[in-house]
């Protein structure tokens, strides 16, 4: 039996979270392991501000506790630990999914590394179960590889999602477009999916929908776009968006769509880094947004008002999303959220 089957559903991010699971940076792993201590600063940053809003649990290599206690252990934020080879609980960790009697239980998708981008990941693959195993949930095994970080809900039906990366080969491919299609519909509950064609330039996860694209509520979505003709994300926000104004989602609304400018671009060692706002998180009662500074300065303001227009009740938190962006993702890919149940 399926989720869907059961009547379990994929909730939307916004909705009340029992607390958010992150992982801890494994230097082994690290595209520049030199830079493991900013990096860990980084997330250690992240998990603060997670924190002033709801419980985190952080996902820790037995060896680091001690390490990872005395930079963010004790308040709001527990440890736990589960080996694991690399830090984008996203993208590795279980998706949870309600039941219509309120019941929790979680999705353990298959997990190789973006295609098998970075070895070793068999650690990887194993802590969702690990995750729902500590949490006495019932797991749900997807014969599907897919990372979290490729797919957004409405909660109402509709998923969200990129063929860039779906339907990319290095994935999946034994599997033609309608059998992922009925899959992800089968494992997320949903009846509906609006497949944008591409994700953001430079984008190693093979253009993840959290970089591009997101549900603000049911019936909108915000899309982060470029006016610079001349940019190779111009192209991409322009067909995105023309995919977005032709779409109806599973109640047969058309989209209200939100824009957010993109950040200037920006290099490191010569490859452009994946600079996005729709990459910030959720969490209880606010938002954690991750800016860039510098010539970003504007752009981070127009982004900030953005949100806080769409979320009067919702306080913006912002986070340096330099320091981590470097290895490959921002706040978004390094977190996951545990939905709150009655």
């Amino acid at each position: 039996m399926h989720p869907k089957d059961l009547n379990y559903t994929m909730p939307p991010e916004w909705g009340r979270h029992e607390r958010t699971f992150i992982s801890w940076p494994v230097r082994e792993s690290m595209v520049y392991p030199d830079n493991h201590e900013a990096v860990s600063q980084g997330y250690a940053e992240i998990i603060r501000a997670i924190a002033e809003f709801e419980p985190v649990t952080v996902v820790v290599n037995p060896d680091d506790q001690e390490q990872v206690a005395r930079l963010v252990g004790g308040g709001n934020v527990t440890l736990l630990p589960i080996e694991h080879n690399d830090a984008w609980l996203r993208d590795n960790g279980p998706t949870f999914v309600v039941g219509d009697q309120g019941t929790l239980a979680g999705v353990n998708w298959s997990f190789n590394a973006w295609g098998g981008k970075y070895s070793p990941w068999d650690l990887d693959n194993k802590v969702a179960a690990q995750i729902l195993e500590h949490l006495q949930l019932t797991r749900m095994d997807a014969p599907l590889v897919m990372e979290g970080g490729s797919i957004h809900t409405d909660g109402e039906g509709t998923l969200i999602t990129t063929e860039e990366c779906l339907l990319n080969p290095n994935r999946n491919p034994q599997l033609k477009k309608a059998d992922i299609e009925q899959l992800v519909q089968q494992y997320t509950g949903t009846q509906s999916i609006i497949w944008l064609k591409r994700g953001l330039s430079g984008d190693e996860t093979d253009g993840h929908v959290d970089n591009i694209a997101c549900f603000a509520a049911p019936g909108t979505v915000i899309i982060q776009v470029c006016d610079d003709p001349q940019d190779e994300n111009y192209a991409i926000s322009q067909e995105n968006l023309q995919i977005l104004e032709q779409a109806t989602d599973a109640q047969g609304r058309k989209l209200t769509i939100i824009k957010i400018q993109q950040p200037p671009q920006r290099l490191h060692e010569d490859s452009r880094l994946t600079l996005s706002y729709l990459n910030f998180y959720f969490v209880n009662d606010g938002i954690i947004l991750p800016v860039f500074g510098g010539a970003a300065a504007a752009t981070d303001k127009l982004a900030e008002q953005v949100l806080a227009e769409l979320y009067p009740d919702r306080r913006i938190r912002t986070v340096d999303g330099m320091a981590v962006i470097a290895e490959g993702g921002n706040v978004h890919c390094t977190t996951q959220q545990m939905p709150a149940v009655q």
